[in-house]
């Protein structure tokens, strides 16, 4: 089964691609791209729309 990623967690998606999950739609996840260091080298917006297949979580977030 597949697993959804929850708001606050890191995804790697695309190549490497680093993102954290800020909120969650049916078929995919609205992710914010600033997380990464070097975020400013690519031609990217601030955020993107990654469908659930197309990601792996790489840290869950900590609820505190």
């Amino acid at each position: 089964m597949l697993k959804i990623a929850e708001v606050g967690n890191i995804i790697e998606f695309k190549d490497g691609l680093q993102g954290i999950v800020e909120k969650i739609n049916e078929n995919s996840v609205i992710v914010d791209l600033t997380y990464m260091e070097n975020y400013r080298d690519y031609d990217l917006e601030e955020k993107t729309v990654v469908n659930h297949k197309n990601y792996k979580i790489i840290q869950e977030s900590v609820n505190v």
